[in-house]
Protein backbone atom coordinates (compact mmCIF):
# COMPACT_ATOMS: atom_id res chain seq x y z
CA UNK A 1 0.00 0.00 0.00
CA UNK A 2 1.48 3.46 -1.33
CA UNK A 3 1.59 6.08 2.02
CA UNK A 4 1.49 9.51 1.03
CA UNK A 5 3.74 11.27 3.72
CA UNK A 6 4.43 15.13 3.52
CA UNK A 7 7.46 15.92 5.31
CA UNK A 8 6.78 19.83 6.17
CA UNK A 9 10.42 20.38 8.22
CA UNK A 10 12.00 18.83 4.76
CA UNK A 11 10.13 20.65 2.38
CA UNK A 12 11.54 21.78 -0.80
CA UNK A 13 8.72 24.65 -1.19
CA UNK A 14 11.43 27.05 -1.54
CA UNK A 15 14.15 25.72 -2.89
CA UNK A 16 12.78 25.72 -6.38
CA UNK A 17 16.31 25.26 -7.78
CA UNK A 18 17.55 22.91 -4.97
CA UNK A 19 20.89 21.27 -5.65
CA UNK A 20 21.38 17.61 -5.97
CA UNK A 21 22.50 18.07 -2.30
CA UNK A 22 19.90 19.78 -0.98
CA UNK A 23 17.51 17.16 -2.26
CA UNK A 24 19.61 14.11 -0.95
CA UNK A 25 19.27 16.25 2.35
CA UNK A 26 15.20 16.11 2.58
CA UNK A 27 15.10 13.04 1.19
CA UNK A 28 16.70 11.44 3.56
CA UNK A 29 14.89 13.53 6.47
CA UNK A 30 11.47 12.37 4.65
CA UNK A 31 12.98 8.74 4.53
CA UNK A 32 13.72 8.91 8.26
CA UNK A 33 9.96 9.95 8.70
CA UNK A 34 8.98 6.83 7.32
CA UNK A 35 10.43 4.62 9.92
CA UNK A 36 10.63 1.94 6.82
CA UNK A 37 14.56 2.12 5.60
CA UNK A 38 18.09 3.51 7.32
CA UNK A 39 18.78 7.23 5.29
CA UNK A 40 22.44 6.48 6.34
CA UNK A 41 22.73 3.43 3.87
CA UNK A 42 21.77 5.66 1.14
CA UNK A 43 23.44 4.55 -2.17
CA UNK A 44 23.67 5.58 -6.08
CA UNK A 45 21.20 2.73 -7.50
CA UNK A 46 21.06 3.86 -11.24
CA UNK A 47 22.41 6.14 -13.67
CA UNK A 48 20.06 7.95 -16.09
CA UNK A 49 19.32 10.06 -18.66
CA UNK A 50 16.95 12.56 -17.32
CA UNK A 51 16.99 14.49 -13.75
CA UNK A 52 15.61 11.56 -11.67
CA UNK A 53 18.25 9.79 -9.26
CA UNK A 54 17.51 6.39 -7.51
CA UNK A 55 19.11 5.62 -4.34
CA UNK A 56 18.90 2.10 -3.01
CA UNK A 57 18.23 1.75 0.98
CA UNK A 58 18.56 -0.72 3.49
CA UNK A 59 15.64 -1.87 4.74
CA UNK A 60 15.38 -1.79 8.75
CA UNK A 61 15.94 -5.15 10.05
CA UNK A 62 12.52 -5.81 12.09
CA UNK A 63 10.61 -5.14 8.94
CA UNK A 64 12.81 -7.14 6.08
CA UNK A 65 10.27 -9.72 6.35
CA UNK A 66 7.58 -7.23 4.92
CA UNK A 67 9.86 -5.15 2.52
CA UNK A 68 12.79 -7.16 1.72
CA UNK A 69 16.40 -6.22 2.31
CA UNK A 70 16.62 -3.13 0.27
CA UNK A 71 14.34 -0.54 -1.52
CA UNK A 72 14.55 2.09 -4.01
CA UNK A 73 14.34 5.74 -3.62
CA UNK A 74 13.51 7.94 -6.24
CA UNK A 75 14.02 11.93 -6.54
CA UNK A 76 12.51 13.34 -9.18
CA UNK A 77 12.57 17.22 -8.98
CA UNK A 78 8.71 18.33 -9.36
CA UNK A 79 9.65 21.06 -11.72
CA UNK A 80 11.59 18.88 -13.73
CA UNK A 81 9.90 15.18 -13.70
CA UNK A 82 6.25 14.29 -13.33
CA UNK A 83 6.07 11.79 -10.16
CA UNK A 84 2.37 11.47 -10.33
CA UNK A 85 2.50 10.06 -14.26
CA UNK A 86 5.10 7.52 -13.11
CA UNK A 87 2.41 6.66 -10.03
CA UNK A 88 -0.19 6.41 -12.72
CA UNK A 89 1.48 4.52 -15.12
CA UNK A 90 2.88 2.05 -12.36
CA UNK A 91 -0.73 1.12 -11.31
CA UNK A 92 -1.89 0.64 -15.10
CA UNK A 93 0.70 -1.87 -15.84
CA UNK A 94 0.18 -3.49 -12.61
CA UNK A 95 -3.31 -4.33 -13.78
CA UNK A 96 -2.04 -5.17 -16.77
CA UNK A 97 -0.03 -8.10 -14.92
CA UNK A 98 3.32 -7.16 -15.72
CA UNK A 99 6.55 -6.61 -12.79
CA UNK A 100 6.56 -2.73 -12.11
CA UNK A 101 7.83 -1.73 -8.75
CA UNK A 102 5.45 -1.52 -5.73
CA UNK A 103 5.35 1.97 -4.56
CA UNK A 104 5.53 1.67 -0.50
CA UNK A 105 5.14 5.26 0.19
CA UNK A 106 4.92 8.74 -1.97
CA UNK A 107 5.64 12.63 -1.37
CA UNK A 108 4.74 14.03 -4.76
CA UNK A 109 5.01 17.49 -3.94
CA UNK A 110 8.53 16.62 -3.48
CA UNK A 111 9.18 14.27 -6.45
CA UNK A 112 9.84 12.02 -3.45
CA UNK A 113 8.81 8.01 -4.05
CA UNK A 114 10.13 4.91 -2.14
CA UNK A 115 9.30 1.63 -4.66
CA UNK A 116 10.16 -2.14 -4.28
CA UNK A 117 13.62 -2.97 -5.10
CA UNK A 118 13.89 -4.89 -8.70
CA UNK A 119 17.45 -6.16 -8.70
CA UNK A 120 20.53 -5.01 -9.71
CA UNK A 121 21.04 -6.52 -13.42
CA UNK A 122 19.36 -4.88 -16.34
CA UNK A 123 18.42 -6.92 -19.43
CA UNK A 124 21.86 -5.11 -20.92
CA UNK A 125 24.61 -6.94 -18.40
CA UNK A 126 22.38 -10.29 -18.51
CA UNK A 127 22.17 -10.66 -22.12
CA UNK A 128 24.39 -13.12 -24.23
CA UNK A 129 23.62 -15.64 -27.13
CA UNK A 130 22.67 -18.14 -24.72
CA UNK A 131 19.70 -16.43 -23.13
CA UNK A 132 18.93 -14.18 -26.08
CA UNK A 133 15.69 -15.60 -27.27
CA UNK A 134 14.28 -16.36 -23.67
CA UNK A 135 14.63 -13.03 -22.35
CA UNK A 136 13.22 -11.76 -25.51
CA UNK A 137 10.07 -13.54 -25.54
CA UNK A 138 9.56 -13.00 -21.83
CA UNK A 139 10.07 -9.48 -21.97
CA UNK A 140 8.02 -9.49 -25.58
CA UNK A 141 5.32 -11.51 -24.36
CA UNK A 142 4.87 -8.87 -20.82
CA UNK A 143 4.60 -6.20 -24.18
CA UNK A 144 1.78 -8.41 -24.96
CA UNK A 145 -0.07 -8.18 -21.60
CA UNK A 146 0.15 -4.53 -21.10
CA UNK A 147 -0.48 -3.58 -25.43
CA UNK A 148 -3.87 -5.76 -24.07
CA UNK A 149 -5.05 -3.55 -21.83
CA UNK A 150 -4.75 -0.73 -23.72
CA UNK A 151 -7.38 1.93 -24.15
CA UNK A 152 -8.00 5.67 -25.36
CA UNK A 153 -8.70 8.60 -23.32
CA UNK A 154 -6.30 7.00 -20.74
CA UNK A 155 -2.70 8.46 -21.71
CA UNK A 156 -1.62 11.52 -23.46
CA UNK A 157 -1.58 10.78 -27.35
CA UNK A 158 1.61 9.92 -29.55
CA UNK A 159 0.11 12.00 -32.45
CA UNK A 160 1.34 13.97 -35.49
CA UNK A 161 2.85 16.93 -33.36
CA UNK A 162 4.19 15.17 -30.75
CA UNK A 163 6.31 12.56 -33.61
CA UNK A 164 7.36 15.99 -35.53
CA UNK A 165 8.84 17.25 -32.25
CA UNK A 166 10.76 14.22 -31.35
CA UNK A 167 12.06 13.66 -35.14
CA UNK A 168 13.14 18.16 -35.53
CA UNK A 169 15.56 17.39 -32.42
CA UNK A 170 17.77 15.22 -34.98
CA UNK A 171 18.56 18.67 -37.21
CA UNK A 172 18.46 20.61 -34.44
CA UNK A 173 20.77 18.78 -32.13
CA UNK A 174 22.57 16.28 -34.47
CA UNK A 175 23.04 18.08 -37.61
CA UNK A 176 23.26 21.61 -35.95
CA UNK A 177 25.23 21.56 -32.93
CA UNK A 178 26.58 18.13 -33.32
CA UNK A 179 27.95 18.35 -36.96
CA UNK A 180 27.98 22.08 -36.51
CA UNK A 181 26.35 22.77 -40.04
CA UNK A 182 23.21 24.46 -41.05
CA UNK A 183 20.93 22.50 -44.05
CA UNK A 184 20.23 24.21 -46.99
CA UNK A 185 16.62 24.82 -48.04
CA UNK A 186 16.86 22.05 -50.27
CA UNK A 187 18.37 19.82 -48.09
CA UNK A 188 15.56 20.94 -45.27
CA UNK A 189 12.97 20.40 -47.77
CA UNK A 190 13.80 16.95 -48.32
CA UNK A 191 14.66 15.70 -44.91
CA UNK A 192 11.37 17.09 -44.33
CA UNK A 193 9.11 14.74 -47.15
CA UNK A 194 11.17 11.56 -45.24
CA UNK A 195 9.56 12.94 -42.20
CA UNK A 196 6.12 13.40 -43.48
CA UNK A 197 6.50 9.39 -45.10
CA UNK A 198 7.81 8.34 -41.50
CA UNK A 199 4.67 10.60 -39.67
CA UNK A 200 2.42 9.41 -42.01
CA UNK A 201 3.15 5.32 -41.40
CA UNK A 202 3.22 5.60 -37.83
CA UNK A 203 -0.36 7.69 -37.73
CA UNK A 204 -1.90 4.89 -39.87
CA UNK A 205 -1.03 2.30 -37.27
CA UNK A 206 -2.70 0.63 -34.38
CA UNK A 207 -2.88 2.42 -31.10
CA UNK A 208 -2.13 1.07 -28.18
CA UNK A 209 -0.47 1.40 -24.75
CA UNK A 210 3.36 2.22 -25.36
CA UNK A 211 6.22 2.52 -22.51
CA UNK A 212 8.62 4.62 -24.79
CA UNK A 213 11.82 3.47 -23.45
CA UNK A 214 10.98 -0.55 -23.73
CA UNK A 215 14.58 -1.52 -23.88
CA UNK A 216 17.78 -3.16 -22.43
CA UNK A 217 18.56 -0.73 -19.94
CA UNK A 218 15.38 -0.45 -18.37
CA UNK A 219 13.92 -4.01 -18.38
CA UNK A 220 15.45 -5.94 -15.00
CA UNK A 221 16.99 -9.45 -15.22
CA UNK A 222 15.08 -11.28 -12.44
CA UNK A 223 15.22 -14.67 -10.90
CA UNK A 224 11.23 -14.88 -11.92
CA UNK A 225 8.35 -13.16 -13.64
CA UNK A 226 10.82 -11.73 -16.13
CA UNK A 227 11.44 -8.72 -16.88
CA UNK A 228 10.88 -6.00 -14.10
CA UNK A 229 10.45 -3.05 -16.29
CA UNK A 230 11.15 0.35 -14.68
CA UNK A 231 11.43 3.97 -16.52
CA UNK A 232 7.38 3.95 -18.04
CA UNK A 233 6.60 7.62 -16.36
CA UNK A 234 6.32 8.91 -19.84
CA UNK A 235 4.25 6.29 -21.88
CA UNK A 236 1.84 7.27 -24.36
CA UNK A 237 -0.92 6.01 -26.36
CA UNK A 238 0.81 5.37 -29.85
CA UNK A 239 1.82 2.83 -32.67
CA UNK A 240 1.67 -0.82 -31.86
CA UNK A 241 5.37 -1.42 -32.99
CA UNK A 242 6.72 0.99 -31.15
CA UNK A 243 7.62 -0.78 -27.91
CA UNK A 244 8.94 -4.02 -29.98
CA UNK A 245 11.51 -1.48 -32.03
CA UNK A 246 12.21 0.08 -28.87
CA UNK A 247 13.42 -3.51 -27.93
CA UNK A 248 14.61 -5.22 -30.74
CA UNK A 249 16.28 -2.02 -32.53
CA UNK A 250 18.00 -1.31 -29.58
CA UNK A 251 20.54 1.86 -29.37
CA UNK A 252 22.64 -0.24 -26.57
CA UNK A 253 22.99 -3.53 -28.13
CA UNK A 254 22.54 -5.03 -31.63
CA UNK A 255 22.01 -8.37 -32.73
CA UNK A 256 22.19 -9.86 -36.18
CA UNK A 257 19.31 -8.68 -38.75
CA UNK A 258 18.69 -12.96 -39.02
CA UNK A 259 18.19 -13.07 -35.34
CA UNK A 260 15.78 -9.66 -34.72
CA UNK A 261 13.87 -10.70 -37.72
CA UNK A 262 12.52 -13.93 -36.42
CA UNK A 263 12.12 -12.19 -32.56
CA UNK A 264 9.32 -10.08 -34.68
CA UNK A 265 7.79 -12.46 -36.52
CA UNK A 266 7.67 -14.43 -33.37
CA UNK A 267 6.04 -11.24 -31.38
CA UNK A 268 3.66 -10.41 -34.08
CA UNK A 269 2.58 -14.22 -33.93
CA UNK A 270 1.90 -13.91 -30.33
CA UNK A 271 -0.41 -10.08 -30.89
CA UNK A 272 -2.07 -11.71 -33.76
CA UNK A 273 -3.31 -14.95 -31.54
CA UNK A 274 -3.62 -12.73 -28.11
CA UNK A 275 -6.00 -10.33 -30.57
CA UNK A 276 -3.93 -7.30 -31.09
CA UNK A 277 -5.03 -5.61 -33.79
CA UNK A 278 -1.74 -6.25 -35.97
CA UNK A 279 -1.48 -6.10 -39.54
CA UNK A 280 -2.83 -9.24 -41.12
CA UNK A 281 0.37 -9.53 -43.35
CA UNK A 282 4.06 -9.64 -41.87
CA UNK A 283 5.79 -7.99 -44.78
CA UNK A 284 3.28 -4.99 -44.08
CA UNK A 285 3.86 -5.21 -40.22
CA UNK A 286 7.62 -5.47 -40.61
CA UNK A 287 7.55 -2.15 -42.56
CA UNK A 288 5.47 -0.34 -39.76
CA UNK A 289 7.83 -1.77 -37.35
CA UNK A 290 10.73 -0.34 -39.33
CA UNK A 291 9.46 3.15 -40.09
CA UNK A 292 8.60 3.06 -36.59
CA UNK A 293 12.52 2.48 -35.36
CA UNK A 294 13.73 4.73 -37.61
CA UNK A 295 11.79 7.62 -36.15
CA UNK A 296 13.25 6.29 -32.67
CA UNK A 297 16.66 6.35 -33.76
CA UNK A 298 16.30 10.06 -36.00
CA UNK A 299 15.15 11.44 -32.69
CA UNK A 300 17.62 9.33 -30.49
CA UNK A 301 20.75 10.79 -32.69
CA UNK A 302 18.73 14.69 -31.24
CA UNK A 303 18.93 13.50 -27.72
CA UNK A 304 22.48 11.67 -27.36
CA UNK A 305 24.19 14.66 -28.80
CA UNK A 306 21.76 16.88 -26.75
CA UNK A 307 22.74 15.24 -23.93
CA UNK A 308 26.54 15.64 -24.41
CA UNK A 309 26.28 19.39 -25.71
CA UNK A 310 24.12 20.29 -23.28
CA UNK A 311 24.11 18.11 -20.70
CA UNK A 312 27.83 17.45 -20.00
CA UNK A 313 26.62 13.33 -20.06
CA UNK A 314 29.09 12.18 -22.97
CA UNK A 315 28.76 8.74 -22.65
CA UNK A 316 26.30 8.74 -24.92
CA UNK A 317 28.37 9.46 -28.10
CA UNK A 318 29.79 6.20 -28.01
CA UNK A 319 26.31 4.79 -28.95
CA UNK A 320 26.14 6.80 -31.88
CA UNK A 321 27.26 4.20 -34.65
CA UNK A 322 24.76 1.75 -33.53
CA UNK A 323 22.18 4.04 -34.32
CA UNK A 324 23.64 5.06 -37.22
CA UNK A 325 24.31 2.00 -38.81
CA UNK A 326 20.34 1.08 -37.47
CA UNK A 327 19.23 4.95 -39.81
CA UNK A 328 21.58 3.55 -42.61
CA UNK A 329 20.15 0.12 -43.00
CA UNK A 330 16.39 1.13 -42.73
CA UNK A 331 16.65 3.97 -45.42
CA UNK A 332 18.51 1.90 -47.74
CA UNK A 333 15.81 -0.43 -47.93
CA UNK A 334 12.82 1.91 -48.43
CA UNK A 335 13.10 4.50 -51.58
CA UNK A 336 11.06 6.99 -50.00
CA UNK A 337 13.63 7.40 -47.38
CA UNK A 338 16.49 6.77 -49.38
CA UNK A 339 17.21 11.11 -49.59
CA UNK A 340 18.28 10.47 -46.24
CA UNK A 341 21.12 8.47 -46.96
CA UNK A 342 22.40 11.10 -49.48
CA UNK A 343 21.90 13.70 -46.72
CA UNK A 344 23.78 11.77 -44.07
CA UNK A 345 26.54 11.30 -47.09
CA UNK A 346 27.07 15.05 -47.93
CA UNK A 347 27.14 15.84 -44.03
CA UNK A 348 29.63 13.09 -43.10
CA UNK A 349 31.30 13.30 -46.35
CA UNK A 350 30.71 8.99 -46.00
CA UNK A 351 31.68 7.58 -48.98
CA UNK A 352 29.14 5.16 -50.31
CA UNK A 353 30.14 1.82 -50.14
CA UNK A 354 31.26 0.51 -54.05
CA UNK A 355 32.35 -2.79 -54.45
CA UNK A 356 33.54 -4.19 -57.71
CA UNK A 357 33.06 -7.98 -59.12
CA UNK A 358 35.99 -8.97 -60.79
Amino acid sequence: MSHPTPSPASSLHNLPSATPEQRLAALKTWLQGLGIVDPASARPASSDASFRRYFRVDVLPALQGQYGTTLVAMDAPPERENTAAFVKVDALLKEAGVAVPTIHAEDLQQGFLLLSDLGTTTYLQALNHDNAATLYAEALAALVKIQLRSQGGVLPEFDRAFMLRELNLFPEWYIGKHLDTTLTDAQSAELQKVFDHIIANCLAQPQVYMHRDYHSRNLMWMDEDNPGILDFQDAVYGPITYDAASLLRDAYVSWDEELVLDWVIRYWQHAKAAGLPVRKDFDAFYKDFEYMALQRHLKILGIFTRLNHRDGKSMYLGDLPTVLAYVRATANRYRELRPLIKLLDSLEAHQPDVRYTF
